[in-house]
């Protein structure tokens, strides 16, 4: 059997992008062009909790530290947009933040929040972490944009610390476009409050980067029962998978990975697979292109 390290034959293809995904074993970067998934290989060891990427940097959660990876443009004369890759002497660095449940990133600040409560922001340029939260009283469990999602509901980041902004049991949100929110009785949208969209027990919710304000362009929710996809102003129930999706990601098409290390991408009505060869994934983080957001 291959290892996880060998290289998979990808040439080099209009519109190639880069995946990370974040799992037990560490994070696995995955070329991906189209539906094509190319070359991965483990380009961090660690236990990775949660994973998240801005168009300059990757952020990983871990029960040490948070731990940031840098990235550059990659020119792409001829392709749509640049691809942000990784620089040859680039890796992840730690940040000083400690143990790590949750990480997000705000615009190109970079959230996160440990399993005591402490939730702190580390402003782009800078070395230290700004303490939004001491001893929040609840599980953090994601953060995207300006909103964290908890056991107690959504809060949202201000210049002042968090404020709670509704809703119970929450377990994913997405600021991309209109605040989305997976919660234990339903897929909210934030437009005058909370509205529920779809019924049902949701645990993972994503937005295409490319949504403006107040509107979507792509939007994925996974459910306990299935898979639901947002295209023309409507959501859908598509094709799920045999095992759990923990996280989703766009570039020329929807990408996702489940909780079993296999990574997918959406083609023709439905899911083009190839495992990793890692388990215990907690995320799937794709970069922003250049002129998406």
């Amino acid at each position: 059997m291959q290892s996880i390290e060998e290289k998979r034959v990808y040439g080099d293809r209009q519109g190639a992008i880069t995946a990370y995904v974040a799992s037990a074993m560490g994070v696995v970067r995955v070329r991906v062009a189209g539906d094509t998934v190319g070359e991965f290989g483990l380009c961090e060891r660690c236990g990775a909790r949660d994973i998240a990427a801005s168009s300059d940097a990757i952020a990983v959660a871990t029960a040490e530290d948070v731990r940031v990876l840098a990235l550059e443009e990659e020119s792409t004369s001829g392709r749509e947009g640049d691809a942000p890759v990784v620089a040859d002497d680039e890796s992840f660095v730690e940040t000083g933040f400690g143990p790590a449940v949750a990480v997000g990133f705000d615009g190109d600040d970079v959230l996160a929040a440990g399993p005591d409560g402490r939730v702190a922001r580390r402003t782009a340029g800078a070395d230290e972490w700004t303490t939004l939260a001491a001893d929040l009283e609840t599980t953090v469990r994601a953060i995207d944009g300006d909103l964290v999602a908890t056991d107690d509901g959504v809060y949202r980041v201000g210049d002042d610390g968090l404020a709670h902004a509704g809703l119970s049991d929450a377990r994913d949100v997405s600021a991309d476009g209109m605040p989305l929110a997976a919660t234990a009785d339903g897929l909210y949208k934030l437009g005058n409050g909370w509205m529920r969209v779809l019924e049902g027990a949701f645990e993972t919710v994503a937005a295409d980067p490319r949504s403006d304000r107040g509107e979507l362009v792509r939007a994925h929710a996974i459910a306990a029962d299935g898979v639901y996809e947002f295209v023309a102003d409507k959501w859908h129930a598509i094709d799920g998978s045999s095992e759990h999706i923990v996280g989703v990601g766009y570039g020329e098409t929807t990408y996702a990975v489940t909780d079993e290390g296999t990574f997918l991408a959406w083609s023709d009505g439905e899911w083009r697979t190839r495992a990793l060869g890692v388990r215990d994934v907690a995320g799937l983080a794709v970069p922003p292109r250049a002129g998406r957001q």
